[in-house]
């Protein structure tokens, strides 16, 4: 056989002499195979039973365990926070009108909030932020089109940013129309969302505590509809003056987002100066990000403070005993007369 270029090509031939001597190898250990067996050289059988078992059910727990709404719900949010402490400090209270978009796409958004408004007229439960009410294209354009500053240092190259909004912005289709993600796919959802909120995390990490190893809170909600997020104007650095009007017995909720740089569990408790901890000196903690507290007596005053701690589970902190930490204020009346 020849080549091209009329060389000789002995590969073939080769091939079929290797194949040829490994057949008749196979002939020769099947024929001796009970001599084999009698020197004690091991069979297939006991080689086989050393082989592990594939747990595959624990994998297809670990796949149902992963939360691909809950992570792409949480990285859309904190996009948003983060777009909105950016462009409000570089472009002011009207930042929306500015941010890139075209008008037809904040009017959506308006009507969206009003629609909203209006099923939770009675709970007035209802996100402020306009920004809030943005489809993830939307941020994806507002980050294009502002790519600059405090966005590239939190969040790196944009051409790898664009990618990963890419690939979220495909997943989040199917499932936001409940069809359920493959396997792979929530690997990937869970994966891009994380590095993003990672880094994000680093960014304020460091900003605020001069280093990027801190687990920081992203953001608190309570059940009478008062948030804090580090873009919300005029909440001050950590706190939220919620104006809020309580009395002994009533229970508030609180739902808090957060994430440690290094993926590290955390642990979340609320502390306040009515509460049995104060007394005590010690903080009670949770594993669950959702926390309530039930005001007692203890809790009556003009300013009446609840104080919502993370911390992770490792042996330093930024604080003593904690590493982020974010304060509502209520103010809680004497039980009414009977």
């Amino acid at each position: 056989m020849a080549n091209a270029d009329g060389r000789r090509y002995f590969g073939v031939a080769r091939v079929i002499r290797e194949l040829t001597a490994a057949k008749n190898a196979l002939k020769t250990v099947l024929a001796k195979r009970g001599k084999i067996e009698r020197v004690g050289l091991p069979t297939a059988d006991p080689i086989r039973k050393q082989v592990r078992e594939l747990d595959a059910t624990g994998a297809l727990r670990e796949v149902r365990e992963l939360d691909a709404t809950g992570a792409l719900r949480d990285t859309e949010n904190a996009l948003r926070d983060f777009i909105s402490a950016v462009l409000s400090d570089r472009l002011g209270p009207d930042w929306i009108n500015r941010c890139g978009v075209t008008p037809d796409r904040v009017q959506i958004w308006t009507e969206r909030k009003a629609t909203e408004s209006g099923r939770f007229e009675a709970t007035r439960a209802v996100e402020e932020r306009l920004i809030y009410y943005a489809d993830f294209y939307d941020l994806k354009t507002i980050l294009r089109k502002n790519w600059s500053g405090p966005f590239t240092e939190g969040l790196g190259e944009w051409k790898t940013m664009e990618v990963w909004f890419g690939e979220l912005e495909r997943m989040r289709d199917p499932d936001a129309h409940r069809r359920e993600l493959l396997p792979h796919q929530k690997y990937l959802v869970v994966g891009i969302a994380g590095e993003i909120r990672t880094r994000l995390v680093r960014y304020r990490s460091k900003r605020e505590t001069a280093a990027d190893c801190f687990p920081r809170i992203e953001s608190v909600r309570d059940s009478l509809g008062n948030i804090w997020t580090p873009a919300e104007p005029g909440a001050g650095t950590h706190a939220v003056n919620t104006e809020a009007i309580l009395r002994p017995g009533d229970q508030v909720d609180f739902v808090i987002t957060a994430r440690d740089p290094e993926d590290a569990p955390l642990e979340y408790a609320s502390f306040t100066r009515g509460g049995i901890e104060w007394s005590k000196g010690i903080i009670e903690w949770s594993k669950a990000s959702t926390l309530s507290y039930t005001f007692t007596d203890r809790d009556i005053a003009a300013i009446a403070k609840v104080d919502i701690l993370i911390r992770s589970n490792r042996q330093y902190h930024a604080a003593a005993t904690w590493d982020d930490l974010v304060t509502f204020y209520y103010q809680v009346l004497p039980p009414r007369r009977a």
